[in-house]
């Protein structure tokens, strides 16, 4: 592109001329150079933009419409050129003749100081003939001053009696009016007296001693001022204007006090006693105040109050309210606004309630103690109870306090209440656990509840316990209630432990003297129903105190000791039954049995009559409970024909001993399906009858049918059990007994998906030598 150069007038062309000449032919060749540079480049960038306007042969019918708009962009350049080129030379034309004027200017300033130097030389000594006169103006200014004050120092001793009056009758703007009278009086005495002789003590002296008494009425202003602030929360009430009378006061000795500084700066004179420094004074003596109003809130001791902590606390909440209530809407008014009076009391009481919480934290506080300090400091000193009040709200920000205690402090206070927490729950369960064992010794039945099971009162007084710590604690914090709740499951699971072992002591003692207790049934049913009781406790504080649904390990391993000891109790109570049924078990299948008997009438009234206790118990430990009895009064009878009491001798006793036993399963049936509503109990009666089937049948050598379709019914039989009923039968030769159990065992079928076994716990006694001799000795004696 090519570069427009406008031309030069005459002016500018000689202006370039007289700068080359100037700077030489060094600058002269070195500009040349860049210019052909330039003007390279210019023609480069011109050839390269005509080439890229000229690709096609239909664009050079356009060449004179390019030539014009090229013309008009020159033109429209040299005009812009040309006004900047202008305005540089109109500025640099400017600046010369600035420079050329201050040139002139410095010249005569210059002139003129050589003149003021000649001057001053030439005045020195008629400035020390004046010496004489300097002094008598100070002695003049001095005798000025004297002739001032002439009339306040004859009548100083007047005007202290006057002031000290007006200060006894409590005008204190008038006294501290007279006051400022006198000192100003003896301050610019001594300032005269300074400024002439500064070395001359005993005339300060002289003065001082005269004026002794100001001193006096301004310490005794100053007390009464204090005694002012001291009681300014009563005195903002009745007499506001007492008050703004004293902060008036302390403003006016401020400006003395920055007035008499300043002097000092420039004379190095200072009047005794200054700076007062009242302004900071009030300020100490209203912090003194607030911290004294905190400290006097304690009206009751430990000793003579087991509450005093809650209500001193409750009492200092009351005044620092009230306190800042009044302070927003009466003392504001009173002070400047520069004080920020508000903000100030604010701090003031914080860090007093700061401090007393502190000493109070310090203290051997009990537990109790400990947790109604953190939940007032935590929670209610916030609350809009206290500095959250929505009359406060407006003029604070309660989020930028800082802690009433330090974290540390309230960290060790926790751990202190865990410790003492954990002691205390320890001897609370302790004594809990007691107390319900006596209950077990009652001769009167257990407490029902509203649906009829029995139960103690120990799950109640246990999660009342954990009730009332959680709750204290979920004040206190949401981290802290989780921990305390951890500690009371903790705390659950040892105690469930002594729980499982007392309920086996108590088991133990029982079967020594089956007599006693009188209630024992039903205090183990109450038992049982605690553990579900338990169970339903912890799961409901976990609900309403853990922020967590999952289960811990703790929850587990509590969840299956209250299994274990349910399932223990509910084998006690079985076991209790069985041994009031163990002399009729004992009749099964025997001789007597077979010549007529009531032992199966007996076992299913004792059964019954035990069971409308055991509807006391719970479920799910009751259904599980009913199974389980169910079968065990089937494994008992089962097992009384696999311990081959009796040996049919004869097919009638055969037939009639099976038709015994069908009629006794059906009474067990009709028994089972009474206690057990909507369950199917039949199969274990069945058990019975497969039995009696293989008893009936006539015929030896369909026995094997007979065999195989009881192993097909139930699983769980075993080769001992099949040649203890073929022995009991009485007719079965030894190669069919061979053949029966060989069969069997090479089609053995597989009895692990069976739900409640019969067979597999039933034990088939064997014949040894001794026992053999026995019975031939007593087949010989009978």
């Amino acid at each position: 592109m090519l570069v427009y150069q406008p031309p030069m007038n005459q002016e500018e062309k000689e202006a370039i001329a007289s700068e080359e000449e100037e700077e030489g032919g060094g600058e002269s060749a070195s500009t040349a150079i860049a210019m052909e540079e330039t003007n390279r480049e210019a023609v480069a960038t011109a050839v390269q933009r005509v080439a890229g306007m000229l690709q096609r042969s239909d664009q050079l019918d356009k060449v004179e419409q390019y030539r014009r708009r090229e013309a008009r962009k020159k033109a429209s350049v040299e005009a812009r050129l040309k006004a900047a080129i202008q305005s540089q030379l109109d500025g640099v034309r400017t600046g010369l003749t600035q420079l050329h004027s201050a040139l002139l200017d410095v010249k005569d300033i210059q002139s003129s100081l050589v003149d003021v130097s000649k001057d001053w030389r030439q005045s020195i000594n008629t400035i020390e003939s004046l010496k004489d006169v300097k002094d008598a103006v100070v002695q003049h200014s001095q005798l000025a001053s004297a002739v001032e004050n002439l009339k306040n120092i004859f009548s100083v001793p007047e005007i202290v009696a006057e002031t000290q009056q007006l200060i006894e009758q409590a005008e204190l703007l008038q006294a501290h009016r007279k006051l400022m009278e006198l000192e100003c009086s003896r301050d610019d005495l001594m300032y005269e007296q300074y400024r002439m002789d500064s070395k001359n003590t005993s005339d300060m002296n002289l003065i001082s001693i005269y004026f002794e008494d100001v001193q006096g009425l301004s310490d005794e202003l100053a007390k009464q001022l204090w005694m002012v602030l001291q009681r300014s929360m009563v005195t903002v009430r009745r007499d506001p204007t007492m008050l703004v009378s004293v902060v008036r006061i302390i403003e006016r000795e401020e400006k003395i006090d920055r007035r008499m500084v300043d002097r000092k700066k420039q004379t190095g004179f200072i009047p005794p006693g200054r700076p007062k420094r009242w302004k900071d004074k009030m300020f100490e003596v209203l912090e003194g105040t607030v911290s004294t109003r905190i400290e006097g809130t304690q009206a009751v001791t430990r000793e003579t109050d087991k509450m005093w902590l809650v209500r001193l606390l409750e009492i200092t909440r009351k005044y620092v309210l009230d306190d800042l209530i009044v302070v927003k809407n009466l003392m504001v008014q009173c002070f400047p606004p520069h004080y920020n009076t508000f903000d100030r009391f604010f701090c003031l009481y914080h860090n007093a309630v700061s401090t007393r919480v502190k000493e109070l934290a310090s203290e051997d506080l009990e537990a109790n103690e400990i947790v109604s300090l953190l939940t007032w400091v935590l929670n209610t000193y916030k609350s809009v109870e206290m500095m959250g009040h929505p009359e406060l709200c407006s003029e604070c920000d309660i989020n930028q306090l800082e802690p009433l205690l330090p974290q540390d402090v309230v960290d060790d206070l926790l751990s202190k209440y865990v410790k003492t927490f954990t002691s205390n729950i320890t001897g609370w369960l302790r004594k809990a656990l007691e107390t319900d064992k006596k209950d077990w010794q009652k001769e009167t039945e257990p407490e029902a509840d509203q649906d009829g099971f029995y139960q103690t009162t120990l799950p109640a007084i246990v999660f009342q316990m954990f009730e009332q710590n959680l709750q204290v604690a979920a004040q206190i914090d949401g981290d802290f209630k989780e921990q305390v709740l951890k500690l009371c499951l903790k705390q659950m699971n040892t105690f469930l432990i002594r729980y499982r072992e007392e309920v086996v002591i108590y088991k133990e003692e029982h079967l020594r003297d089956r007599q006693l207790p009188q209630c024992y049934v039903q205090y183990m049913i109450a038992i049982i129903n605690n553990c579900q009781t338990f169970n339903e406790s912890i799961n409901s504080l976990k609900r309403k105190y853990s922020q967590s649904s999952e289960p811990t390990e703790s929850d587990a391993t509590i969840e299956r000791t209250l299994n274990e000891v349910a399932k223990e109790g509910c084998q006690f109570l079985l076991d209790e039954v069985f041994l009031d049924l163990e002399h009729h078990l004992s009749e099964l299948l025997t001789r007597k049995w077979l010549t007529g008997s009531h032992a199966v009438d007996t076992i299913c009234v004792t059964v019954e009559d035990y069971f409308n206790d055991f509807n006391k118990i719970k479920k799910p430990f009751s259904q599980e409970m009913t199974s389980e009895a169910l079968r065990r009064v089937v494994v008992e009878y089962v097992k009384a024909v696999m311990q081959k009491r009796i040996t049919f001798k004869t097919a009638d006793e055969r037939r009639e001993g099976a038709e015994r036993m069908i009629k006794e399963a059906d009474q067990f049936k009709f028994l089972f399906r009474k206690l057990a509503a909507g369950e199917d109990t039949d199969w274990l009666c069945g058990a019975i009858t497969a039995i009696a089937e293989v008893f009936k049948l006539t015929d030896p050598t369909l026995l094997f049918l007979e065999v195989t379709t009881l192993v097909s019914k139930y699983p769980d039989i075993r080769e001992e059990h099949i040649q203890a009923l073929l022995a009991v039968r009485g007719d079965a030769s030894r190669e069919m007994r061979q053949m029966i159990i060989g069969t069997l065992t090479e089609n053995k079928v597989s009895y692990s998906s069976v739900a409640q076994p019969i067979f597999k716990d039933i034990t088939v006694p064997t014949i040894t030598m001794t026992t053999m001799t026995s019975m031939a000795t007593a087949k010989l004696l009978k």
